[in-house]
């Protein structure tokens, strides 16, 4: 479990999420997380059509794509693809997106890496789709870390 210092730095919707999670029995956390799995967001039109621009996670046992864009703006979107039969790993793709979104590159790097224990599903869920979980978190902030390097790359060439 996180430090208590730690909960603090939370984005407001990843804490809010945390909070909603931990709110409930241990046997209603699935519930709460089938119920993500049906809000995954739809992937934008530029995406469906080319879903190789989106990067496999290998860490997740069902074939999941993401990919993390940070926009003109510098705010962070996060597109995630999973199967409707891979409800667990569509909610934590889900959580994930909707926690994400409109942060800012400095935010998403500083979201824990294992933010997926800290949601209280380490007794509904088996280790290896939490470690899943933190595959599509990792990935995300690797993408994020790469598009402002490039991002810093090419003003420093111009």
């Amino acid at each position: 479990m996180p430090d208590a210092s730690a909960l603090g730095d939370l984005p407001p919707v990843l804490a809010e999420i945390r909070e909603d999670f931990l709110a409930l029995a241990e046997r209603d956390r699935l519930q709460l997380l089938l119920e993500f799995s049906r809000e995954l967001p739809e992937l934008p039109e530029r995406y469906q059509y080319a879903p190789g621009l989106l990067e496999r996670v290998e860490e997740c046992q069902s074939p999941v794509r993401a990919f993390a864009e940070v926009d003109s703006d510098r705010t962070v979107h996060l597109y995630a693809t999973a199967p409707q039969e891979a409800p667990t790993t569509r909610g934590f793709a889900s959580i994930l997106a909707q926690g994400l979104d409109g942060l800012t590159p400095e935010q998403v790097q500083a979201v824990p890496d294992d933010y997926p224990t800290w949601i209280g599903l380490g007794q509904a869920v088996s280790p290896l789709r939490l470690r899943g979980m933190a595959g599509i978190l990792q990935r995300a902030k690797r993408q994020v870390r790469e598009q402002i390097s490039l991002e810093s790359r090419t003003r420093a060439t111009t």
